[in-house]
């Protein structure tokens, strides 16, 4: 059976765990679970690997993991929590001496080329990341080799992608998925679903939201991320959910060959 692996880079919502100048219980808990980075997810299948946005913390994400390459990054929207990071993508088109295949939307092209102009501009300052910037729509693609199903969802009133490999199904920074696309979604044995706190917010799952989307996938397993220290302690949080729902933390990793 082939190698086929998750790992959470980050879990946390825009702010990360803690909150710079917060005092509460969940930014000032020492459980290593309610330490989280921006969000942002690693597929490792067979050596080769692929993340998910590259978030402010990107470089503190891949030095953690050890990652000694990067095949591709996919870009689920252009919020600077997910794309602030991609400048240190340079590392490795040193070690590689090719520039990084990064997948996008019309609209994170427009973000990506506002925030790092220098990157996409005619003249190419030395040490500049290399980037080779592939257009994705609604159809699906192939990186290395696996076919991406491309999924949108809104964030409000941002699309954003939400994407499937295999059996394994990642959506973040959502509040609203059409029900043509939910469709693209069942049939899923892990699910990865944002779930930001227990309140209403305008543009992000709740926890009963991300619930009752779970519910109607049906996948084996279940995974919350992007969450904000309005969710609670992690501690605190696993003991109310589904037997087949956990919270993710930084750093977990997942074989998604197991179930």
């Amino acid at each position: 059976m082939s190698e086929f692996k998750a790992t959470f880079l980050g879990t946390g919502t825009s702010q990360g765990i803690p909150v710079i100048a917060c005092n509460c219980d969940v930014c000032l808990s020492q459980d290593l679970k309610d330490k989280r980075l921006r969000t942002s997810l690693m597929l490792t299948i067979d050596g080769k690997n692929i993340v998910i946005d590259t978030g402010p913390d990107f470089r503190q994400q891949m030095l953690r993991e050890g990652v000694q390459n990067l095949e591709a990054v996919l870009y689920t929207h252009e919020h600077k929590d997910h794309i602030a990071g991609m400048d240190d993508v340079r590392a490795f088109n040193y070690r590689t001496q090719s520039p990084m295949e990064i997948y996008a939307s019309d609209l994170v092209e427009i973000g990506l080329k506002k925030e790092f102009h220098y990157v996409f501009g005619d003249f190419k300052y030395p040490g500049i990341p290399q980037v080779n910037l592939n257009k994705i729509g609604d159809e699906p693609f192939t990186v290395i080799g696996e076919k991406v199903i491309p999924i949108n969802v809104l964030h409000y009133k941002l699309p954003v992608k939400a994407f499937r490999i295999r059996d394994f199904s990642y959506v973040t920074d959502a509040n609203y998925i059409a029900e043509e696309e939910m469709e693209k979604l069942k049939g899923s044995k892990y699910l990865v679903i944002n779930a930001l706190r227990k309140t209403e917010h305008i543009s992000h799952f709740t926890l009963d939201q991300a619930l009752e989307i779970i519910e109607k996938i049906g996948p084996k397993k279940a995974y919350l991320t992007h969450l904000s220290h309005l969710m609670g302690k992690h501690e605190d949080v696993v003991k109310e959910l589904p037997a087949n729902v956990e919270v993710a933390f930084d750093g977990l990793a997942i074989d998604l060959n197991e179930v």
